[in-house]
């Protein structure tokens, strides 16, 4: 795997923990944890890279397991996304809630 040190988000890949973590959002003990659970990285020696579309590849895979994350691209529709996740969590709170709907 190519290495880059000025564009991380290259077709060459993310260098480092903290790339890896920037670019997922996540804290770098979560992208820590999850490549060891076979989120795919790279490892030489104390080095780590990941290539994106990799990434995005494996959580697209993991989804059902990973529904906390979603990377945006240029093409998102947040709005649009949003409005499912509140939805979803409403209809998650009402099925947990004594006697169905609060």
């Amino acid at each position: 795997m190519t290495k880059t040190k000025n564009n991380p988000d290259s077709a060459q890949g993310l260098r480092g923990w903290k790339q890896i973590s920037e670019f997922m959002g996540l804290p770098e003990s979560t992208v820590q944890r999850w490549a060891s659970e076979g989120m795919p990285v790279a490892r030489s020696g104390r080095n780590v890279t990941a290539m994106p579309e990799q990434l995005n590849q494996w959580l697209d895979r993991n989804t059902g397991q990973r529904e906390d994350v979603h990377i945006a691209t240029e093409s998102t529709d947040l709005a649009g996304d949003l409005k499912k996740a509140l939805a979803q969590a409403r209809a998650n709170s009402s099925a947990k809630a004594p006697g169905g709907k609060k």
